[in-house]
């Protein structure tokens, strides 16, 4: 039932079905209310493979694209009446097979908003809230008081030193190039301008809010991180020369710090439109914002502590951003279904 929910009525307005491509049993159709709707994709397909002439289906609520493969010994039964041609028929059978569907799923869920949801409405969205923010919450505090602690550790013992001067045994020519290409990809005002630039890019009008909070994220990472480093006022190391330009302050590191927001916020974005390829897509970020940081301690710019510092204030922020995105996506979603069940 609050599946259901998470679906959005005024996509399903106008519906659009349009095909491509019928040929030896496949077909590729767009369903315009499918956007953003993980209930439409499993209930598309579900529904699809129960017809004997469907082998698979296969539905994207990322593009809005549903791909079909018929068995090749049924797909004739599907051809319309009259002396239309095999590519016409099958094209009309399955459109108006899709449209079916679509129209089924709104009146089933248009029932259940009728007889279930009118009196929870208020309370549901709330208590959702509350306990996806006390789930989200938990391992965010973990990981934020491991990465204090270990900042903590390290001032207190003076491993700083020793850890850089470790990390310089292993320069070579090759890696210092490797290094300052990574540490370009931190630069703190090279993710700014790029999430801006996302922030007001046609091509993600369809995404406005997220790109919106990117642009956010991205600002209020790069103030909190100028502003904490005039506060604390650091010195950089200086225990070798350094290969590139670097400021005055070191405390926190503006690569690291930056970095976790924009390169999390994002990855975060895409595991949401591709769960199946989540695990990779959360690796490969982990990995690129651990390789930030390493930069700068390979380069010689920032102590450790700066780093793990930096670490830590860009993982509350970007928590910050991602239950806004969500606190911004629930409140006109209330408000519709509000409007349908009065």
């Amino acid at each position: 039932m609050l599946e259901n929910l998470n679906f959005s009525f005024s996509v399903l307005n106008r519906l659009k079905l349009c095909s491509t491509n019928i040929i030896s049993g496949i077909g590729s159709y767009k369903v315009n209310g499918l956007y953003h709707s993980e209930a439409l994709k499993r209930y598309l397909e579900s529904r699809l493979l129960e017809e004997k002439i469907i082998s698979e289906a296969r539905a994207n609520s990322y593009t809005g694209n549903i791909l079909v493969i018929f068995h090749p010994d049924n797909s004739l039964n599907a051809i319309a009446e009259g002396g239309s041609s095999l590519r016409d028929a099958t094209r009309t059978t399955i459109a108006l097979l899709i449209q079916e569907i679509v129209l089924d799923y709104r009146k089933n869920v248009s029932k259940s908003l009728g007889f279930s949801v009118q009196r929870q409405l208020v309370k549901v969205p709330k208590l959702s809230v509350a306990a996806q923010t006390g789930s989200q919450l938990i391992p965010v505090l973990g990981a934020v008081s491991a990465l204090v602690c270990t900042t903590g550790l390290l001032y207190a013992y003076n491993l700083d030193k020793p850890i850089l001067l470790l990390i310089q045994r292993l320069h070579t020519p090759l890696r210092d190039h490797i290094m300052l290409s990574i540490t370009f990809m931190g630069d703190p005002v090279v993710m700014l301008l790029s999430s801006l630039w996302l922030a007001i890019s046609p091509l993600f009008s369809n995404r406005r809010r997220q790109a919106a909070i990117l642009g956010i994220a991205g600002v209020g990472a790069t103030l909190l991180n100028c502003l904490m480093k005039l506060l604390f006022g650091r010195a950089r190391p200086a225990l070798w020369k350094h290969i590139i330009k670097v400021g005055q302050h070191s405390f926190p590191s503006g690569h690291a710090m930056v970095s976790i927001v924009i390169y999390g916020f994002t990855g975060y974005i895409l595991a949401k439109q591709f769960p199946e390829w989540r695990f990779w897509i959360y690796g490969l970020t982990i990995a690129l914002i651990a390789a930030i940081g390493f930069s700068r301690l390979y380069l010689g710019v920032h102590w450790l502590t700066d780093v793990t510092a930096g670490y830590a204030a860009g993982l509350v922020w970007l928590i910050a951003c991602i239950l806004s995105l969500g606190y911004c996506w629930r409140i006109p979603q209330t408000a519709k279904l509000n409007r349908l069940v009065q």
